[in-house]
């Protein structure tokens, strides 16, 4: 057995040493169109500026449809270009319809750069060839595997190199709109998945600060690190190959009309005040923090550009609160010292991040669990996400029925209620070293502190409070606080687990693999 092991180790040793990507140098360059202030959309979203507003203007996206409406009323309003930039695009109902409103704006003439990472991606090298053959549509996938081989042995021994990947999402229309945050593009983000709904969050921005974005997805898109999917993939593929799939594409889109999820995507009063240029914006200044493309091949110690480094300052300056929301979370021993550090200050710091039960990777819980004990001991309030909800809170929660388990995936920093921070950032090793991020940095004490006043408040109804207890003989046990059906209720374990998944994480968190995480 243990020589089996060992010859099936080294041939993948040797078949991922054959394995190397086409040359890419041959890519042609393209850029932002710049030329896009008399579009209909950039008329309209000026109406809100008109009376002399200089700063940025912004739209929290809580609720999944609402972020998926304001994606489709974009789209659907452009006339020039789309910029599409995602970590996941998932082959689900989401999927489709986005995939189908991207097609109806190439129709009618507008650009359209889809830039993806590859993780994603498996076995839909011809689908993303029928899509790309579009006059108006061009794909790149960023950080690409060998298509000779397969993935698996490319994971193996590419530990380091192909798990490094691009967790950025944008989407810009005529580079006078925007959407960041912390949603991919598959049903559990825009809560079209009845078993799974993922807590999210993005932001809508218009003003100049959308031409940084744009001026990010250029840098990404001109990336040697970016390959054409032409250059990438040698399945060949027919004109009529390609028709044939976006024409079920389009019947995908005409079937889902009359579907419930369709229909409230219809009747959104957020539609509405886009397509009406009525939307109500909150302005203030703000600034894009993003990591370079490079960062995927550079030394995990040259960070002095990146993302975490252009955050520094503003955590460096807090005076009183410090409020994290991160789905995964593992602050290590560095990130613990920081929070007391500023405990002793006299600074408040609140974290909201999954449980066991609701977290979606628990090898990444494996890894917090680690530092839950001191966190608690340093004085930070320490906040689980609690995956069950009731029927009302459900409702209350999602437009249309509701889910049967809610996961927090939401990136956001909120200092001292003056400023936050809402992107693709977790608090983890692997955003900090490993994958390139983006995110907006808002200067708001009206949009930060509407946010806390929300996290707070949803703290006390849907997650649950950790408290560490010490017994006589200084045995220390977390105790989690909080709401089964409406009643309060304390539990002494992980809530909602079973022994094996507590076994399992308790295995996993002995493994060195902390900054894969």
């Amino acid at each position: 057995m243990i020589r089996t092991a060992s010859s099936m180790l080294i041939f993948m040793l040797m078949i991922s040493g054959c394995a190397s990507l086409p040359d890419n140098s041959n890519r042609s360059a393209s850029f932002v169109i710049t030329d896009t202030y008399k579009t209909e959309l950039a008329k309209g979203l000026q109406k809100s500026r008109n009376q002399g507003i200089k700063q940025d203007g912004f739209v929290l996206l809580y609720n999944g449809l609402d972020a998926f409406v304001a994606r489709v009323a974009l789209a659907e309003l452009a006339e020039k270009s789309l910029d599409v930039q995602y970590y996941l695009y998932h082959h689900d109902l989401v999927g489709g319809l986005f995939t189908a409103v991207l097609l109806r704006a190439a129709d009618r003439g507008v650009r359209i750069r889809i830039l993806l990472d590859d993780m994603d991606m498996d076995g839909r090298d011809s689908a993303i060839l029928a899509i790309d053959k579009h006059p108006n549509i061009e794909i790149r996938i960023f950080n690409p595997f060998d298509r000779s081989i397969g993935r698996i042995p490319q994971f193996i021994t590419g530990l380091g190199t192909v798990t490094r990947r691009m967790h950025n999402k944008s989407f810009t229309a005529d580079n006078v709109a925007t959407i960041l945050g912390g949603r991919n593009i598959g049903n559990a983000y825009f809560d079209a998945n009845p078993t799974l709904k993922f807590v999210d969050l993005d932001v809508l921005a218009i003003g100049d600060v959308v031409k940084e974005v744009s001026s990010s997805f250029d840098l990404y898109w001109n990336s040697d690190m970016a390959y054409p999917a032409t250059t990438l993939m040698d399945e060949p593929i027919t004109e009529e190959e390609a028709h044939a799939f976006r024409n079920k594409i389009y019947d995908f889109f005409d079937k889902q009309w009359e579907s419930d999820y369709v229909e409230a995507l219809r009747t959104s009063g957020l539609a509405k005040n886009i397509r009406e240029g009525k939307v109500v914006y909150t302005y203030a200044k703000a600034v894009i923090v993003v990591d370079p493309p490079d960062k995927i091949n550079s030394s995990r110690d040259d960070n002095e550009l990146h993302l975490v480094s252009q955050l520094e300052p503003y955590f460096e300056n807090i005076k009183n609160e410090l409020i994290i929301v991160s789905p995964y979370f593992i602050p290590g021993d560095e990130g613990v010292d920081f929070f007391k550090t500023l405990i002793d200050k006299g600074v408040k710091v609140h974290i909201l991040t999954n449980s066991l039960s609701s977290n979606d990777v628990s090898i990444v819980h494996a890894g917090y669990s680690n530092y839950r004990n001191a966190l608690l001991r340093s004085g930070v309030e320490l906040y689980e996400m609690n995956k069950k909800m009731s029927p009302k809170q459900r409702k209350e929660k999602k437009g249309i029925g509701g889910s049967s388990r809610a996961s927090l995936h939401a990136k956001v920093f909120i200092l001292d209620r003056e400023k936050v921070f809402i992107g693709s950032l977790n608090l983890d090793p692997r955003s900090f070293y490993e994958n390139t991020e983006i995110g907006l940095v808002i200067d708001s004490p009206e949009v930060a502190g509407t946010m806390a006043d929300l996290i707070t408040k949803a703290d006390k109804n849907y997650t649950f409070r950790l408290d560490l207890q010490m017994d006589e003989d200084g045995y220390e046990q977390i105790l989690w606080h909080g709401y089964e059906n409406g009643e309060p209720i304390t539990f002494d374990v992980d809530p909602y687990t079973s022994f094996w998944q507590l076994l399992g994480v308790s295995i996993m968190s002995l493994l060195p693999i902390e900054s894969q995480l």
